[in-house]
């Protein structure tokens, strides 16, 4: 028989051709006469098994490259935070800290004192929980109460309980609320849990410490004081003493707000020792992501302005968030609304705090899409999709501005702020672009709309560019059209009916209360020329509708150069004509007399305005003095080393603080920060009573 062939050894460490072919299996289950299972065995192992070690070895390099990677530089790594609180962080849903958490935190962790102030939306309530979760870490339920959070109103104080609970999901640290309108037995209660963290309002902590005498507050080792200037302003001031005397010397205070003057003596009730002052965002006091409307009408077309914005041009997918003056005004639209199909939620500070919760929540959760509320929610409160807000009664100061359209374009998002501007809002119009250093110009009329459309139309595309703010009237067509059906169904319910005389007393009450405009404002504001449609409205009217508003804006401004007495006898000496008319012989005679009185005063005025105008450029300090028949203008200024009463900067000082040029007091933060309106009679005549206190 032939020699049996031996098939040739294969190097295992390198593996056959591709060409290569295993040899055919035989019939009948049995192998092939020129190979074994041994051979086969080893024919198949080689390719494989380098393969496997490859893909190990990537996978454990790679995993060391990571361990080995260093954290992103100006990330919550590069911060320190403990596993506890990072993994809050990011739970949250924070990847990037914001400008203010990266410049506050660092200090905050170190041990400082921190008076900071950035616009609303900025994220300044996570830049102080999250050093303070950091700072207690863990529960010590024998250390007492370590951290104390002080918020103006209760819906914020809900807003930041919310807020820690979310950051301090992984840590065992206990949080009490105590704000006003909820049971003294339940807050109580918490406090006998003995709360590592409590964040409170200032009224009923206090009341709940006099009540309480063993409780000690020497243990508090971080304080923050949320929305300091309103803190404050609100009358807190007394029951913010009492609780500071309490408090350890030793302790972490913490100031952050919107809006803040620059002295920080101004702050020195809150103990501050040596504080790092933060401030953001001075030249953007509102988000760039906001667009704002000012449209311009009379007091009782706004019910049908609203209407209108409601139903037309906002659409039925966004959240709108309508502010008004007092809580009548809340129920008077809450029913209108009602009445018109449109379910609202609503809040005010004499609202029962159970409900009040109820209903933001139900708008958080866009179960109503409107929310009418007074200034109580202009304070802090986060409403995460909310994409409008309408002024429907002017604030009576840019801070309350701010903080009112700083609910919307938040993180990132864009929104729109709607507000109202009456002839008595103009002044107030005006003081708020100077503090906002924006400039403010008229809407076109409509003749210079005929004239050139499409110019006009890449003019105002272009101002808004800018940054330019434009004012405008709403069109008169369609408020008389939804003018009528408010009548109708006011006419129709007996609420509204009801409502209307408290609603009217309590609007006269809020108008005496609030602060006056500016006086140059108020002269500013008489000289402004006569504004068109506003932009926002190009595309509800026709070129003939713009024709026919155009040709009654002329018929407004004509003024006749006669009299009715003289037209009647103009008229009657035409048909007849014959002699002089009786009357038109009376009116010629009446103008003769009084045509020179009417120049005597012209000349008078004119006269005045110029010698105002020559006293307005001597300074006070530099006075004329007469001698003999010369007068000559002395100063006594020393350039060099003359100290003035006023500072150099009182011009933006006076746009951070309300009166900044009441001199260095001790009391200078009352006056300098922002004042809330009440909606209730006995609190209008409280807070009118504590206003001219000093000047009794």
């Amino acid at each position: 028989s032939p020699p049996r062939l031996r098939p040739k050894a294969l190097n295992p460490n390198h593996p056959p051709s591709p060409l290569r072919r295993l040899p055919p299996m035989a019939p009948s289950g049995k192998s092939s006469p020129s190979t074994d299972g041994a051979a086969s065995t080893a024919d198949r192992k080689p390719w494989r098994r380098p393969q496997m070690k490859s893909k190990a070895a990537g996978k454990k390099k790679a995993a060391q490259a990571a361990h080995n990677k260093k954290p992103k530089s100006g990330g919550f790594e590069s911060m320190g935070l403990c596993e506890e609180v990072y993994r809050g962080v990011r739970h949250k849903g924070y990847r990037v800290p914001t400008p203010i958490q990266r410049k506050a935190m660092p200090l905050i962790l170190a041990g400082l004192d921190v008076a900071a102030m950035a616009r609303t939306g900025s994220g300044k309530t996570a830049a102080f929980l999250v050093p303070m979760l950091q700072r207690l870490r863990h529960r010590d339920p024998g250390a007492g109460i370590r951290a104390l959070i002080l918020s103006p109103t209760r819906d914020l104080a809900t807003q930041t309980l919310k807020f820690t609970h979310q950051l301090g999901k992984f840590s065992d640290l206990k949080t009490g609320l105590i704000v006003g309108g909820g049971s003294m037995e339940s807050q109580f209660e918490v406090l006998a849990d003995n709360p590592d963290i409590i964040i409170a309002t200032p009224g009923r902590f206090e009341h709940i410490l006099s009540m309480v005498d063993d409780l000690s507050l020497r243990s508090v080792e971080y304080v923050v004081f949320d929305e300091a200037d309103s803190l404050f302003s609100l009358g807190f001031a007394e029951q913010l003493h009492k609780i500071l005397h309490k408090l350890s010397d030793t302790r972490q205070t913490l100031l952050f707000s919107a809006t803040m003057p620059k002295a920080l003596a101004e702050f020195a009730k809150a103990g501050l020792r040596d504080p790092q002052v933060i401030r953001l965002d001075l030249d953007k006091k509102i988000s760039p992501d906001l667009k704002l409307a000012f449209f311009t009408l009379r007091q009782e077309e706004k019910l049908a302005a609203l209407l209108y914005l409601v139903r037309e041009r906002i659409s039925s997918e966004e959240q709108t968030m309508i502010f008004v003056s007092t809580k009548y005004h809340v129920e008077f639209l809450n029913i209108l609304f009602r009445e018109e199909g449109l379910e609202a939620s609503l809040s005010y500070g004499a609202m029962d705090q159970e409900a009040r919760t109820i209903h933001i929540s139900r708008f958080r959760a866009r179960k109503t899409m409107l929310l009418i509320v007074t200034d109580v929610a202009a304070r802090g409160l986060d409403i995460p999709l909310l994409d409008n807000v309408v002024n429907w009664d002017f604030p009576a100061k840019p801070k309350l501005f701010i903080h009112r359209v700083g609910r919307v374009a938040r993180q990132g998002r864009t929104g729109t702020a709607f507000t109202f501007v009456t002839s008595e809002d103009m002044p107030f119009l005006l003081d708020l672009h100077l503090f906002l250093s924006k400039p403010l110009r008229p809407a076109p009329t409509e003749e210079e709309l005929l004239k050139d459309m499409d110019g006009m139309n890449l003019k105002i595309n272009q101002s808004l560019a800018d940054g330019e703010t434009i004012y405008g009237r709403f069109p008169q067509t369609v408020l008389d059209l939804c003018s009528d059906g408010v009548k109708e169904v006011i006419s129709g319910c007996t609420d509204l009916i009801a409502l209307e005389k408290p609603c009217a007393n309590a609007f006269r009450l809020y108008l005496k209360t609030r602060a006056m405009p500016s006086k140059e404002s108020v002269r500013r504001a008489k000289d402004l020329p006569r504004e068109g449609l506003h932009p926002i409205f190009r595309d509800v009217l026709r070129p003939d509708e713009i024709s026919a508003i155009a040709f009654s804006e002329r018929l407004k401004s004509f003024r006749p150069k006669q009299t009715i007495l003289e037209a009647e006898g103009e008229a009657a000496r035409s048909r007849s004509s014959k002699g002089s008319n009786q009357w038109l012989d009376v009116m010629k005679k009446k103008r003769e007399v009084h045509e020179g009185i009417i120049n005597l005063v012209h000349k008078q005025s004119g006269d005045l305005a110029t010698k105002e105008e020559d006293t307005e450029n001597i300074s006070n300090w530099e006075k004329k003095e007469v001698c003999g028949k010369k007068r000559k203008s002395q100063s006594f200024r020393d350039e060099d080393h003359y100290i003035s009463s006023v500072p150099q900067n009182q011009h933006s000082e006076a746009g951070l603080s309300v009166k900044g040029n009441e001199g260095f007091v001790q009391d200078r933060l009352d006056a300098a920060v922002l004042d809330l309106v009440d909606d209730e009679t006995s609190g209008m005549q409280a807070q009118k009573t504590r206003y001219h206190w000093m000047k009794v």
